[in-house]
């Protein structure tokens, strides 16, 4: 199993991970990209712990989501399953099993600081610290896609559902965007990524 999971993380990170997934009796599937979440977690009908994680996340993006799938099985374990998903137990637990990777040999200089600001109080998803997004980015094979905080005023966009919008103005973080067939807005990320439209 280790050498199945070793190509997907920093090579300091694989026997750490890979002792947590066997400590928690972790069943880890990597499967193809699905664009609404990096990775999930679920106990089966059998009981047993099921984790996957997207193959195309690079491979700090990867060590991040593991972690975080493995923090929602152990808060599960230690508090019970009333609690909420991504509530104050799941917090605790994700900052203590993530500190021991977050170290030079694991991550680049450029990565540290801004872990170890979202790890304060880390979110359901580090795409919604933007900062921390775009700097995981960096580290993604090159691909077409922008970020919308990137295009021009009154650009158009399409989105993974073929869906076009035209981007409109700033409202505090997010950005107004206009659904061309429909003329509903909707609100975006800045890190959102998206297919400029000529």
């Amino acid at each position: 199993m280790k050498h199945i999971l070793s190509p997907y993380l920093p090579e300091h990170a694989t026997d750490a991970a890979f002792e947590l997934i066997k400590h928690y009796g972790v069943n880890l599937k990597i499967v193809n990209e699905r664009v609404t979440r990096h990775g999930d977690y679920r106990r089966d009908h059998n009981g047993l712990h099921q984790i996957t994680v997207n193959a195309s996340l690079n491979k700090y993006r990867f060590l991040i989501t593991l972690i975080h799938e493995i923090a929602h099985l152990a808060a599960f374990e230690k508090y019970g399953r009333n609690i909420k998903p991504h509530g104050d137990e799941w917090k605790s637990t994700f900052q203590k099993l993530m500190v021991p990777f977050i170290r030079p040999e694991i991550f680049p200089n450029q990565l540290l600081p801004l872990l170890a600001r979202h790890f304060r109080n880390p979110k359901a998803s580090s795409d919604t610290d933007a900062t921390l997004a775009i700097a995981l980015k960096q580290f993604d094979d090159r691909s077409e896609k922008n970020y919308i905080f990137e295009l021009p005023y009154g650009s158009h966009f399409r989105i993974h559902n073929g869906k076009i919008f035209k981007k409109g103005a700033q409202r505090v973080k997010r950005f107004e965007c206009l659904e061309i067939s429909t003329g509903r807005v909707y609100l975006f990320n800045p890190n959102a990524e998206v297919e400029l439209v000529p």
